[in-house]
């Protein structure tokens, strides 16, 4: 007989996926739901939690025994009130939220209310322990408090107190609270009372010596108590004992109806306990609870319960996908393979043994129930609805209750088996190759090389529509495979996703998915297109497929459960560009992430209620596309605070919108922070802000919680922050925060003005700066040009008048001569003609000096070259033609154009007196760049010219000494001049490199130009 174990697992367990976010799945266990646990040895409390609650706005208050924090989900804040305002006590015991928003904070001393930015006292509870608070229908605060020699009972409304007890009736404490049939009862130290104003009743306990810890409205519309003994209720005007467990001692401390109606009970020692649809499971610190000692129980808007105590806070929360798991019956964690029979069951085959969910009902088979061996592999149910379980020793089909096992087939590693039609099986064998089975009986077994492949088939599917099988290998590569032979063959080098093929699916239209290690490839006609993380899936590695009713696509991955809808499909498959979206399950929604699921198949499977499921490392896990889990509440939106530089200059600790806030000048960090209240995943909740007046476009920033600018200049400004909760929900409206940045006093607008005003006033300065400038250098070039034309003008009267009275008394002479003596008359009219033509060259010279292109259009060097070249043709005799050579020595550079000019016409005057004067046979130039200085000398070997000239610096009638002597000192030149009769002269002038170049580079110092020259003066 196979072993049935009765796991009281509701039938709820197999509706899971049908919840919303709204609530907790009532038909769960306390471990399938998702936990987090904020404990005090983190440092995120200090002290013990005593009292839960939330406000409109969507903040957690948790009352501490060292005061009141705001709990936001990700961090929490201390609160203080305003200045001037204090708490009765720093010991928080119990807060309460009403219908209004107020907040009610009772301490050990005393209790407060807060609403609306005002803190609120009460003198008749000035000294008192609140223990207890409620809110009845009709708006009445009730508030339950310990002191000595006797406790009170007050009623607040509209800020009216009235208090009872003044007269010992309820002992030493109200503990405990709650409205039961539009009644109000009171849990005491004396007993339990229904309370009437003037009608009052007192219901004894059956132990005198248990206090009363908590009141709830049970099962049955029944009024349970919580006490010391155990959980008692109210049944015909009578207490009496509830027996919630058998054979476990509790005390159960705090009591939670949540909204499914599921009860929650905390415990001083024994962790938190839930009661739901007939089972109890206990979660304790032993499971993660950050501690045993229960001290607050609470429900939020989102359906998530929080458990506070002595060492923490602990959340639960509905997984989107929740997984069956050994705490629920299953025989063992890790399943290899999950399939769904005909018969709507749901069998998962583990290392101990295989496991059948039916009716709510787990149900275990090992080797004494007829399995050859207790580890199960591979599962396939065939046209018989025989189940076939493969293990390591060999086969077995389950049928009419019983196991058989199957001889035939000595096959120990089974990756698949599928069934191609009536009786006709095929089965994959790791080792042995691929056999086929008509009936029970192998008939042919075909090893892996005989099908072109050394590794091993991973993955087989029959193809319904031609027959044959299609097999996905080990090492990549997908085959078909009909009649004894492989007719098609499709790999990398066709567009298959590289790797590993895990899993092989196709459609009734023929379509073949391949999952494989480089994403979801497309088989259909022989065509194939593989959708990875460029066409938008979340990772490229694709473990299984799974297409539910809906024609969506479901992707095991490791990086989550992937939902396609089949339309977007359809477009990938006509535009292999398209860009999918996908619909993603990760661990935060109860996915384990897995590299792979394995070896061993089904992977995952389709209930014949149309619900997934697919094994996992933790158990089965499942979920039902047409009810996915939504969270509908859109998450309020709060700006925290704002900080500049390091220093907080808002908060929002008040809940008070903030005026518009004024920053300081030369802001330079700028920190805004700001959060979402949405509880049920923290992790997932999603934003955007925009800072009106800087930023054009939102910024979308995912989960991060703060908005950080640099630089921000003086103006007005909004910032806007938006978010959206697990579901995508989106709060649009959000929050916003206005403030503005002060200018310094060089931002504001008179400073800018008057720098204006001070620039524009700077440029007509420099203008007329420019202006005269301008006219200087003009009245310099033109009183240049008026010397230059006085000494050309002199040149002129010296030379062209000499020559004609020269000429004329010659002239006269050879007139006198011609009758006489012919002869002398002509040789004397010959040097006329020759005297006459000197002068005209002479005063041709000089003109030109007024005509001449200026010298800064051209390199000088090439400016004396030319002019040497000229000079030295316009000799008439060949024989006395004079040699001209110039050299150049350092780098060339730039020179000023003014001073190159100078050096030009100095340069131009020295060799024409060379060349037609000196008599030289030989004239040299030697320019040099230096770093200091720019020199030129010029030299020849001509006849020199007279001592008393050069000390004198003229002769009387010639102004070319003079000349070059004034044009050196005007651009600050200085000017060297050696000669002696006979042995040629020498000229050279200097200028410095500061002077001389007309631009310098960086720190290097100016480059000198040295110019050298010889020539004979007149």
């Amino acid at each position: 007989m196979h072993m049935e174990r009765r796991a009281a697992i509701a039938l709820g367990i197999l509706l899971v996926c049908c919840r919303s976010a709204s609530a907790l799945n009532p038909s769960l266990d306390i471990n399938q739901y998702a936990h987090t646990a904020w404990t005090v040895r983190d440092g995120f409390f200090k002290g013990q939690i005593t009292s839960i609650a939330q406000t409109p706005d969507g903040y957690l208050w948790l009352g501490t025994e060292f005061g009141l924090l705001r709990f936001d989900g990700v961090q929490s804040v201390p609160w203080t009130p305003p200045a001037g305002e204090r708490l009765p006590g720093n010991n928080v015991s119990r807060l309460l939220v009403g219908r209004d928003g107020r907040l009610w904070i009772g301490t050990r001393a005393g209790l407060a209310s807060w609403k609306d930015g005002h803190l609120t006292q009460y003198p008749e509870l000035a000294g008192y322990s609140v223990m207890a608070a409620m809110e009845d229908h009709q708006g009445t605060t009730w508030v339950g408090a310990f002191a000595l020699p006797s406790g009170r009972l007050c009623a607040i409304r509209n800020d009216k107190v009235q208090c009872f007890g003044q007269d010992g009736r309820f002992g030493s404490i109200v503990s405990s609270l709650c409205e039961y049939k539009g009644e109000v009862w009171v849990g005491a130290e004396t007993g339990l009372w229904r309370w009437k104003p003037d009608a009052e009743t007192l219901y004894p306990i059956s132990d005198p010596t248990h206090e009363i810890l908590a009141l709830i409205e049970g099962d049955n519309g029944v009024l349970w108590l919580s006490t010391r003994g155990g959980i008692e209720q109210m049944v015909d005007g009578k207490v009496q004992p509830y027996p919630l467990r058998a054979g476990m001692p509790l005390v159960p401390r705090k009591l939670l109806r949540d909204r499914e109606g599921g009860l929650w009970i905390g415990t001083p020692g024994q962790g938190v306990l839930h009661v739901h649809q007939g089972r109890t499971d206990v979660f304790t610190a032993a499971d993660g609870l950050s501690g045993d000692r229960i001290e607050s129980l609470f429900e939020d808007r989102e359906g998530n319960i929080w458990v506070a105590g002595l060492d923490g806070l602990d959340r639960f929360r509905n997984f989107a996908i929740p997984t069956i798991s050994a705490k629920q019956g299953l025989s063992d964690n890790e399943i290899d393979s999950v399939l769904a029979g005909r018969d709507g069951s749901v069998w998962g085959a583990a290392a101990n043994g295989l496991n059948r969910l039916r009716e709510g009902r787990i149900t275990i088979y090992r080797k004494r129930d007829g399995l050859p061996l207790d580890g199960t592999h591979s599962l396939f149910e065939d046209d018989r609805s025989r189940i076939w379980v493969s293990t390591l020793r060999g086969l077995a089909n389950f049928e009419d209750g019983r196991f058989a096992p199957v001889g035939s087939v000595p096959s120990r590693m089974v990756h698949n088996i599928v069934q191609e039609s009536a009786g006709d099986l095929w089965i994959n064998d790791q080792d042995q190759g691929l056999f086929h089975l008509l009936g029970e009986k192998v008939v042919e077994r075909i090893p892996w090389p005989k099908l072109g492949h050394e590794d091993v088939a991973t993955a087989l599917v029959p193809d319904p529509a031609r027959g044959g099988l299609w097999l996905g290998f080990y090492k990549g590569g997908v085959a078909y495979y009909k009649d004894g032979q492989v007719r098609e063959r499709y790999g990398k080098a066709d567009g298959l996703g590289e790797g590993w093929v895990t899993d092989l699916q196709i459609r009734p239209d023929g379509v073949l998915w391949a999952a494989t290690q480089g994403g979801l490839s497309r088989i259909k006609g022989g065509r194939v297109a593989t959708l990875t993380s460029k066409n938008g899936l979340p990772c490229d590695i694709v473990n299984w497929t799974l297409e539910d009713n809906e024609r969506s696509l479901w992707l095991h991955m490791p990086c989550g459960l992937a939902r396609i809808a089949g339309s977007d499909l359809d477009a990938w498959s006509t535009d292999p560009k398209h860009m999918i979206r996908t619909t993603v399950f990760d661990s935060l929604d109860g996915v384990r992430s897995q590299w792979t699921s394995g070896g061993f198949s089904p992977h995952a499977a389709k209930s014949v209620d149309g619900r997934l499921w697919f094994a996992t490392v933790d158990g089965v896990s499942v979920i039902d596309p047409r009810h996915l889990p939504v969270n509908k509440l859109p998450p309020p939106v709060h700006i925290e605070h704002i900080t500049a530089d390091g220093k907080t200059y808002w908060q929002n600790l008040w809940g008070d919108a903030s005026p518009k806030l004024r920053l300081p000048p030369r802001i330079r960090d700028l920190e805004i922070d700001y959060t979402a209240l949405s509880l049920v995943v923290r992790e997932k909740v999603r934003f955007k802000y925009k800072l009106e007046g800087r930023d054009g476009e939102w910024h979308e920033v995912g989960n991060r919680r703060q908005a950080v600018y640099n630089d921000l200049p003086p103006r007005n400004y909004r910032f806007r922050v938006a978010a959206c909760n697990n579901s995508g929900v989106w709060n649009e409206t959000g929050a916003s925060l206005d403030f503005s940045i002060d200018p310094a006093y060089y931002q504001t607008i008179w400073f800018k003005t008057s720098c204006a005003a001070a620039f524009l006033t700077l440029l007509w300065a420099l203008y007329r700066y420019r202006l005269h400038q301008i006219s200087r250098e003009f009245n310099v070039r033109l009183e240049e040009r008026v010397n230059e034309r006085t000494r050309i003008a002199r040149s002129l009267h010296d030379t062209l008048l000499q020559s004609f009275h020269s000429l004329m008394f010659r002239t006269q002479a050879a007139r006198n001569l011609l009758p006489r003596r012919p002869d002398e008359a002509g040789e004397s009219l010959d040097g006329v003609i020759a005297a006459a033509e000197q002068a005209i060259d002479e005063d041709r010279s000089a003109i030109q000096d007024l005509r001449s292109k200026a010298a800064d259009q051209v390199d000088i060097t090439e400016s004396l070259t030319v002019m040497g070249q000229e000079l030295a043709n316009s000799q008439k005799v060949e024989t006395n033609r004079a040699a001209f050579h110039i050299t150049v020595e350092g780098e060339r550079h730039t020179l000023s154009p003014i001073l190159q000019d100078e050096v030009y016409r100095i340069a131009r005057e020295v060799l024409r007196n060379a060349f037609q004067h000196a008599h030289a046979t030989r004239i040299e130039a030697e320019i040099r760049y230096d770093d200091r200085l720019f020199r030129l000398r010029i030299r020849d070997d001509g006849k020199g010219i007279d001592s008393r000239v050069l000390k004198d610096g003229k002769r009387a009638g010639h102004w070319g000494l003079p000349g070059i002597r004034e044009r050196a000192k005007r651009i600050g030149a200085q000017l060297n001049l050696w000669s002696e009769v006979g042995a040629g002269t020498e000229v050279e002038i200097s200028a410095p490199a500061s002077l001389a170049y007309a631009q310098s580079r960086g720190s290097r110092r100016f480059t000198l130009f040295r110019k050298k020259t010889g020539t004979h003066a007149h």
